[in-house]
């Protein structure tokens, strides 16, 4: 499933509400650093000079929709891949957020990233600028991070993404899916006692805000996976609460 506009929506988001999205990534093919066995926009394809969308055309694009009188609960950058890819991110967000004073003030400017730019200064200065940083990880440990993600950088440790986290000071929405099957012969399992264990350490060091916990929802490109029941996230979950966390599950 791929958005085939800059701008799409609003659509019920069952995490967010309300929510307008925002595309900044080819609108023809999906481009990642992550290949993730069950992202609903399918595999990377490989394309030698992806074309993106310019800051101008994306502020036109928003200005526009806005001028239609749409007031969204949330202002939603995610789509067709990884958004903070986008060279001019950091100046994209400078005009959302002044857009939303103008046309609707009430929304949230939010940002779904998969972590892995956290390392470029001005992608963290752009993410502060944003209400809701949603930001990834799907594992504790290195393996099953690998495995479930299928990062571009196959050097990228569990480690890194932690540290790049760490510089919100716990002021982001840390979101996790979990899931369990197979991918080329592999086992696919984040739930697993070892697993969780390490994940749990994680969590217990980055101390975000948030917690947001969900399952597959949609077609997957890899067809061996299985959905985890809501009791079994309820579990998954219940440790956490029970310490104080903010924890959100959709199953």
């Amino acid at each position: 499933m791929l958005f085939n506009n800059i701008v799409y929506g609003p659509i019920h988001s069952r995490r967010l509400g309300l929510s307008l999205g925002m595309e900044l990534m080819p609108l023809e093919h999906k481009l990642c650093t992550f290949n993730c066995v069950y992202c609903e926009c399918g595999w990377n394809e490989p394309v030698l000079h992806p074309i993106l969308p310019t800051r101008e055309e994306v502020k036109a694009a928003l200005e526009t929709k806005l001028q239609e009188g749409i007031q969204p609960d949330v202002i939603t950058f995610s789509g067709n891949g990884e958004p903070t890819l986008h060279p001019d991110f950091l100046g994209i967000i400078q005009d959302t957020c002044a857009l939303r004073d103008r046309y609707c003030p009430k929304a949230k400017v939010s940002v779904l990233s998969n972590s892995t730019q956290l390392g470029r200064a001005e992608v963290v200065q752009a993410l502060r600028l944003c209400d809701n940083r949603i930001l990834k990880l799907d594992a504790g440990t290195d393996e099953m991070m690998r495995r479930i993600d299928l990062p571009v950088n196959e050097h990228l440790t569990v480690q890194t993404i932690i540290g790049w986290l760490q510089q919100f000071n716990g002021d982001f929405t840390l979101q996790t899916c979990f899931l369990r099957g197979t991918n080329n012969g592999r086992i696919l399992d984040n739930t697993s006692t070892p697993e969780l264990t390490a994940w749990y350490k994680a969590v217990e060091r980055l101390r975000p805000k948030q917690i947001m916990i969900y399952v597959i929802d949609r077609k997957t490109p890899e067809e061996n996976l299985v959905k985890i029941p809501r009791e079994e996230m309820e579990r998954i979950a219940a440790p956490l609460i029970a310490k104080g966390f903010n924890v959100s599950i959709s199953a």
